[in-house]
């Protein structure tokens, strides 16, 4: 299905008019909510329903060992146009127990594991960023994000929002999907940001979402193989600077892709510097607030001490962030004492690292230190919520109550994670090294 089809874009401007609000039933316990059959699989026209049920059937025919999908696992989307959105999940079953975890658009990470015994529900509330590529200019006019070939295939850029109910016995009675007027953190990356939408990658912005209440929301631009100038030219900041205002948040990590640009005029100290300081005049022209972020450690070891890859570009944004007054978050020194915690070889359990065979159709052995699988995206995350708390920024009052500190050099296990395994996969890494 084409997803920027027109009669899917004619029903979105349908619903912005009504500015609607949906609340569904699964099992029929809230009389009130419209009742969702096996019947309701999604198109344009009914504007909701189950999705992606083929890709899930196919995604089973290709289980391995090591590879399985849930029984019960479901994708739920409704049309909706650009905006924040308040979603409200009750899990659980009067018939059985249930481990639920709730992902949106591109895995976004919301609900974790939430245990239910037969007959109980819980009900959690967050808030879910859904975009498209078109920027509504302040003179009326229109222009797009230059998104690449691959966005067009994921779950960011389209005009509906979409649920994942996963987990190891995934159990959903009711959701409640309305306008929600909060704060926004936009994020701005390369690959170890983005919502990483296929398996068995992942990055800290996806992660991230966990951490907070639903009294904010998290819009992540971020894209693979992205630098601060490329970002820049495809419009992605310019559709953030057109939905900013005053209290709204921009999180800036680059530095990783941006070290490989030759062309004159490169360098730490130059372009990469003199971008990062138009992304700031920017943003605070729209009353909102940059944060830099140190870039992430690339996995290279000289005994038991990490080697620096990024030569001059974290200590370029320092100098920036220090000039202009620009708070920043230290995760290239974070990602460093993490790598060593873990040590030479359980340092490899973070990213991805897998023998051949452990997905479909996975060939050869995946040997990237580069970029994160689940269990290394969610340690990352937890490192973005210190630094928010060490300095104290205002988004703090936004991370959930039951947060608890976290140590780099003492990281969780990753024996202890766990990951519910999605249907989309890639084999061929994200762009950026």
């Amino acid at each position: 299905m084409n997803k920027f089809s027109i009669t899917l874009l004619s029903t979105v401007m349908a619903l912005t008019a009504q500015a609607q609000t949906f609340n569904f039933t699964f099992d029929g316990r809230d009389k009130t909510a419209t009742k969702v059959t096996a019947a309701d699989v999604f198109t344009p026209e009914k504007g909701y329903g189950y999705d992606f049920q083929d890709i899930i059937a196919e995604a089973r025919k290709q289980q391995t060992e090591t590879y399985k999908l849930a029984d019960g696992l479901f994708y739920f989307s409704v049309a909706v146009p650009d905006g924040n959105y308040r979603v409200t999940v009750t899990v659980g079953s009067k018939k059985q127990k249930g481990s639920t975890t709730v992902r949106a658009e591109s895995r976004r990470l919301y609900v974790y594991d939430a245990e239910t015994k037969k007959g109980e529900f819980k009900t959690f509330s967050f808030v879910v960023n859904k975009r498209n590529t078109t920027i509504t200019l302040p003179d009326g006019k229109t222009d797009v994000v230059k998104i690449k070939p691959r966005e067009r295939t994921a779950l960011l850029w389209d005009d509906k929002l979409t649920l994942e109910i996963n987990g190891d016995a995934p159990v959903c009675s009711q959701i409640k999907i309305e306008p929600a007027d909060v704060p926004t953190v936009f994020l701005c990356g390369n690959s170890t940001v983005v919502d990483q939408d296929k398996e068995p990658w992942a990055s800290w912005g996806q992660m991230f979402t966990y951490w907070l209440t639903d009294q904010v929301a998290v819009a992540n631009y971020a894209e693979s193989g992205l630098t601060a100038s490329s970002f820049y030219a495809q419009n992605r900041l310019k559709k953030i600077l057109s939905l900013a205002k005053a209290g709204d948040f921009v999180f800036i990590e680059f530095g990783h892709n941006d070290q490989k640009e030759k062309a004159a005029g490169s360098g730490a100290y130059y372009n990469f510097a003199h971008m990062l300081k138009t992304y700031v005049d920017q943003i605070r022209e729209k009353g909102a607030v940059p944060i830099f972020v140190t870039p992430t450690q690339r996995r290279r070891f000289e005994g038991n001490k990490i080697v620096e890859t990024h030569g001059q570009y974290p200590d370029a944004m320092r100098f920036v962030a220090k000039d202009l007054g620009v708070e920043l978050i230290e995760l290239h020194d974070m990602t460093r004492t993490f790598f060593e915690a873990l040590g030479v070889e359980d340092s490899k359990r973070s990213l991805v690292h897998y023998p051949a065979g452990t997905f479909p159709n996975q060939g050869k052995a995946f040997e990237d230190n580069t970029h994160w699988n689940p269990y290394g995206a969610y340690e990352i995350s937890r490192m973005i919520v210190k630094g928010i708390k060490e300095l104290n920024l205002p988004l703090t009052k936004y991370i959930k109550p039951d947060y608890q500190d976290y140590d780099p050099a003492q990281p969780d296990d990753w024996k202890a994670f766990h990951w519910s395994c999605g249907p989309f996969i890639d084999i061929v890494k994200p762009d950026g090294n």
